[in-house]
């Protein structure tokens, strides 16, 4: 199963289940996500650390 019939998928459940109240919790989990891949071995990993 690719990444795009994955969103595609969860897109259609939202829709049709009147489910907006996920949409701002899966933002912030690909995020935070995309931040920890992106610092991954860096200065800054320290800092992020501390945050949580």
């Amino acid at each position: 199963m690719s990444k795009i019939s994955i969103m595609k998928e969860l897109w259609q459940f939202m829709k049709e289940r009147k489910k907006w109240w996920l949409m701002p919790i899966v933002v912030i989990l690909v995020l935070l996500g995309a931040l920890l891949i992106v610092t991954q071995g860096s200065a800054l990993a320290p800092f992020i650390y501390a945050l949580f």
